[in-house]
């Protein structure tokens, strides 16, 4: 008997691994999103901060690089009605949204013919979504890295989300790194798992190297729970590798905005050639230039599972015959 991985949401977004690769802001591209999705994952673009006639670009360019589907990630705190049009116009399959209430996109991402996938961090937020028509669900544990929407653990949210939305597939999000975490995913009820740290590390994401350098050494409990790097996105919590500037805040108690140390200070250029300030929430990208080490380092605490940069679709082959593996 040949052993397989596939579970009912595989067919539904056209792939053959149950792992989707999470947005992981900056550091995603048509090269990342293209290798994950070629190697019979999803990949994902997230274009939240990108200008609508160059989201048609990058979608564009992704396609050239693949024929298989990838998703497009729009955060809800930002208004996405032109990005969902350009979707609509580029035949995106799939839109997953985080960050809100997703009930007034259900109807425009349907429309644009996507299917419509919505992160959320607790079991309340998911009941509301199913409710108001998402196809497919993410449930995120606090572990996560990056901005992280609730409280509870991985372990403890997915089953009950499963438990509580049946029959919209889950997908399972927070911590999972390696394949006994995709494994675990699966046994928890989740029709897939929603991988993002383990993926800035794969050779096409735009990464900084001195952000790279930091992700191979760092351990679990560097990577902290906080809402310190709040420029641009206040009151969003996330997690992020300690660094100077976290250590230094603390340090000198917490204090609120604009009284933190270092408030305003420009620490780095981002590609474009804007100046980035301390305590932003952007991370470090490739092109970026200036003290990378002190911006916001993104990272769940799965980090310490991931200790090789490869290509993506290596990581990919990596996390499913190590499944494999395991269930057989």
């Amino acid at each position: 008997m040949t052993l397989s991985l596939a579970t009912p949401l595989c067919d539904l977004l056209g792939i053959d691994v149950p792992i989707v690769q999470a947005p992981i802001g900056g550091a995603t591209c048509p090269e990342l999103a293209a290798a994950v999705s070629g190697a019979g994952a999803l990949g994902t673009l997230a274009l939240t901060w990108t200008a609508p006639d160059i989201c048609a670009d990058r979608i564009r360019r992704t396609r050239a690089l693949t024929n298989h589907p990838f998703a497009v990630n729009l955060v809800l705190e930002w208004d996405h009605r032109e990005r969902i049009e350009v979707c609509a116009r580029e035949g995106v399959a799939v839109i997953s949204t985080f960050w809100g209430d997703p009930a007034a996109h259900v109807d425009p991402i349907h429309e644009a013919g996507a299917l419509h996938i919505h992160s959320v961090g607790s079991v309340a937020e998911a009941v509301a979504a199913a409710e108001a028509g998402v196809d497919v669900i993410v449930a995120q544990g606090v572990e996560a890295g990056g901005h992280v929407r609730g409280t509870t653990s991985t372990l403890a949210l997915v089953p009950a989300v499963v438990d509580a939305v049946g029959p919209v597939p889950v997908v399972a999000a927070g911590g999972i790194a390696d394949a006994r975490g995709v494994v675990a995913a699966l046994a928890l009820g989740a029709q897939a798992a929603w991988i993002g740290t383990r993926f800035l590390l794969a050779a096409e994401a735009n990464v900084h190297a001195a952000y790279r350098s930091r992700l191979l050494a760092a351990q679990a409990d560097d990577a902290v729970h906080t809402e310190a790097f709040d420029g641009g996105w206040p009151r969003a919590p996330h997690r992020v590798l300690r660094n100077a500037t976290l250590t230094a805040w603390e340090d000198a108690g917490r204090p609120a905005a604009p009284d933190r140390p270092g408030e305003g200070e420009i620490v780095a250029t981002a590609p474009n050639g804007s100046g980035l300030k301390r305590y932003h929430m952007a991370m470090p990208q490739s092109g970026t230039q200036g003290d990378a080490e002190v911006m916001a380092l993104y990272a769940g605490q799965g980090i310490g599972l991931a200790r090789a940069c490869l290509p993506a679709a290596d990581i990919v082959s990596e996390l499913r015959d190590g499944a494999l593996r395991l269930i057989g």
